[in-house]
C-alpha cells in the first residue's frame, strides 16, 4: 500500500514535487562514487519508494544541503564546478539591469564564464521571444541519462524562475521542446513549466538545445526589485526558487496531492471540495480556468504513478492496480493500454531491454 506523504496546514496542501527530480539531482554523486544517504537522511528523504513524491521544503533542503557538500551548484554534473555563491552573484548582476531583456542578456554572459558546458541565449522573432539552452559539449554519452535531464530542467527553471522574481509577476512560457524523450516524470512539467512541453530526443551522438517561447513583450518589463528584496530573496536560494510551481496552476497542484494522498482510496470531486472547504462548482470552475479537469488530473496522476511502479519495482501487476485504487485489475490493463497502447508486462519487458 502507497503512504500517505502530503501534509495540510490548514486548507492549504503542501506541494510536492516528483522523485524524478531527487534522482537526477543526485546523478552527479553517482558518477563520483559518493554515497548519498546522509545527505538523503538529512532532508528526511527516502529514495527506496521511487513512486513516492517528495515535499517542496525537502526538496530544497536537499538541493542546498547538495551544492555545499560538494561546493557546486551545478550538482557535479558538468566539467567544471560553479561554485557556491555563483547564483547570488548571478543575481547581483542582474538587479541594476533595467528592463528583463538587459537582465537575460548579463545572465547568459555570467553563465558562459561559470557554466560552459550549456550555452544561453534570447533571440526574438514576429512578437515571440526564445530562451535557448544548449550543450556546447555531450553532458551524457546517453541522451535519456537523468543527469542531463535533471540540468535542462534545472537551468531552465533557475532562469524563469529568477526572471519571474526581477520582474514582479508571473511570466508565461507558451511552449518548451526538451532535448529528450518524455520522462517518467513529464505530467509536473505543466505544473512547472508550461502544458506545452515537448520532447524531441537529441540524435546519438549529438548534441541538445532546449528551447522555451513566450512573448517577446516580457523582455521589455522592468526590473522592479532592489538590494533589501533581494537579501530576502536569497535566504533558501537557490534551493527555494528551483522548486516553486506556478501560480496559475495552483488548484491543479492542490488537488492533484490530495488525490495521491488518499491512494489507494479514490476520492470524488465532492471530497476533495470539502477537504479545500471549498464547493464543487468553485472547484471544477476553478480547474477549468487552469486549463485542467478533475478527471484528467486523476488519470494523469494513475498514468504517471503506474509507469514510475512499473519500470522501478517488481511489484506484481495486480498490487500496482491496487495501490492505484483499481478494485479489477482488467480496469487497470484497459487503462494503461490506453495510456501506452501496450499491456503492462509488455511495457515493463520494453523498458528493461532499454537498461541493458
Amino acid at each position: 500500500m502507497l503512504q500517505r506523504n502530503m501534509q495540510t496546514a490548514g486548507n492549504r496542501t503542501q506541494a510536492t514535487v516528483a522523485m524524478g527530480f531527487v534522482t537526477g539531482m543526485l546523478a552527479g554523486l553517482q558518477r563520483r562514487k559518493i554515497d548519498p544517504q546522509a545527505l538523503l537522511a538529512s532532508s528526511g528523504i527516502d529514495i527506496a519508494d521511487t513512486a513516492r513524491r517528495i515535499p517542496v521544503a525537502s526538496y530544497a533542503k536537499l538541493y542546498n544541503l547538495l551544492n555545499r557538500e560538494l561546493d557546486d551548484e551545478g550538482f557535479g554534473l558538468f566539467a567544471q564546478p560553479m561554485r557556491v555563491g555563483s547564483f547570488e552573484f548571478l543575481c547581483r548582476g542582474c538587479l541594476s539591469a533595467p528592463t528583463l531583456a538587459e537582465a537575460l542578456q548579463r545572465a547568459c554572459r555570467f553563465l558562459h564564464v561559470v557554466l560552459p558546458d550549456l550555452a544561453v541565449s534570447v533571440r526574438r522573432s514576429h512578437g515571440h521571444a526564445e530562451l535557448v539552452i544548449s550543450e556546447t559539449r555531450k553532458l551524457s554519452d546517453n541522451p535519456d541519462d537523468p543527469g542531463r535531464i535533471f540540468a535542462f530542467e534545472w537551468l531552465l527553471r533557475l532562469l524563469h524562475g529568477l526572471s519571474c522574481w526581477l520582474a514582479g509577476r508571473g511570466l508565461a512560457l507558451d511552449s518548451v521542446i526538451f532535448p529528450y524523450r518524455k520522462p517518467a516524470h513529464f505530467a509536473d512539467y505543466a505544473l512547472i513549466f508550461t502544458e506545452d512541453s515537448r520532447f524531441a530526443p537529441t540524435v546519438p551522438g549529438g548534441t541538445g538545445t532546449l528551447v522555451a517561447a513566450f512573448n517577446a513583450n516580457l523582455l521589455e518589463l522592468p526590473i522592479r526589485r532592489d538590494e533589501a528584496a533581494l537579501n530576502s530573496f536569497l535566504d533558501g536560494a537557490p534551493g527555494k526558487i528551483t522548486t516553486l510551481y506556478r501560480r496559475d496552476r495552483e488548484m491543479v497542484t492542490r488537488v492533484r496531492d490530495l488525490l495521491r494522498a488518499a491512494l489507494p482510496e479514490t476520492l470524488s470531486l465532492d471530497d476533495i471540495a470539502g477537504q479545500l472547504y471549498l464547493s464543487p462548482r468553485t472547484v471544477h470552475r476553478r480547474l477549468e480556468e487552469e486549463g485542467s479537469s478533475f478527471r484528467s488530473i486523476k488519470d494523469a496522476l494513475r498514468r504517471d504513478m503506474a509507469l514510475a511502479r512499473l519500470a522501478k519495482t517488481r511489484d506484481p501487476i495486480a498490487r500496482v492496480a491496487a495501490d492505484l485504487g483499481y478494485a479489477d485489475t482488467s480496469a487497470f490493463y484497459r487503462a494503461f493500454v490506453e495510456w501506452t497502447g501496450m499491456a503492462p508486462a509488455h511495457y515493463r519487458r520494453q523498458w528493461e531491454a532499454r537498461q541493458h
